[in-house]
């Protein structure tokens, strides 16, 4: 019987490294989005458990990835040396900025320019966070392996189910972040068409990396390549695909959004009993 377990331990063990790596990677690119809207959009007065939980998230889906990190820099360089100009406006740009904000002798701006080069990052990565819905192809593909109905039923569908929630709920948070800010900023309004439009761009971003295998930062070092999509996109198939796409990450997203709301009021609530009664069990004399 001993035997027996460490056998099925092993197998599992198998299972879980088998997606463990791209999925940590995947999860690493849905949580910077969520790191992107916290930094630019609270209010300032976020508990610091926040921030230690969501990089201690970060640092924990980097690491497997991070041994390659120097690797892919070369051999990006080596590939993109046309970009340089492009990278060296932009770290002129960041340079800039940082001076600014040191003397404040240039002019007065309502949002400095490093905001708005976090808020163009948080609109490259965003489609990363809804981009797991569609990693279920590799549960499917994971199903037909020779793994024992145990380890599919106990190990990869838990695994695949918490890595989608996580990387969704990422999203979901980005953009109620977002929301709060139109709020505060007096244009509540704008919340629902906001949240359409980056739906909208969600659908077409997944559809790039899943189908035509862009990334977030193709952006900048495959300018040329995007641009020659574009026809592509106005296909019929690629436009059905981002329809269905858009509807479901509609859909998805209106549920966790209700579901995280509860969640918040009701944690809400408690707080607000601990604060009216802090000891209940104390009686008075």
């Amino acid at each position: 019987m001993a035997h027996e377990i460490m056998i099925w331990l092993g197998s599992a063990g198998l299972a879980l490294q088998h997606s463990s790596r791209w999925m940590a990677w995947n999860l690493f690119l849905a949580l910077l989005p969520l790191a992107f809207s916290l930094w630019l959009f609270s209010d300032k007065k976020l508990p610091q458990r926040w921030w230690w939980a969501l990089w201690l998230l970060l640092t924990a889906t980097l690491l497997p990835r991070l041994p390659y990190f120097g690797y892919y820099a070369l051999h990006w360089l080596r590939d993109n040396r046309t970009n340089y100009i492009a990278w060296a406006i932009a770290i002129g740009l960041f340079c800039l900025e940082l001076q600014w904000r040191r003397t404040k002798k240039l002019p007065q701006r309502d949002r400095p320019l490093l905001w708005w080069l976090g808020f163009f990052g948080f609109i490259a990565f965003l489609p990363n966070a809804p981009y797991v819905l569609t990693d279920v192809i590799h549960l499917i593909r994971d199903i037909r392996t020779p793994y024992s109905v145990w380890i599919i039923s106990l190990v990869l569908i838990p695994q695949y189910l918490l890595f989608i929630v996580v990387g969704f709920e990422a999203y979901v948070l980005s953009l109620m972040n977002c929301g709060e800010y139109l709020k505060r900023q007096g244009w509540g309004k704008l919340i629902i068409v906001m949240e359409l439009i980056f739906h909208a761009l969600s659908a077409v971003g997944i559809y790039l990396g899943r189908f035509l295998r862009f990334n977030s930062w193709d952006i900048i070092t495959e300018l040329d390549s995007l641009a020659s999509v574009v026809d592509d996109l106005v296909a019929k198939r690629p436009l059905l695909v981002m329809a269905i796409t858009f509807a479901t990450i509609t859909i998805l997203y209106w549920l966790m959004k209700q579901v995280t709301l509860g969640i918040s009021d009701r944690n809400r609530a408690i707080a607000l009993r601990r604060r009216n009664h802090p000891n209940p069990l104390t009686i008075s004399s």
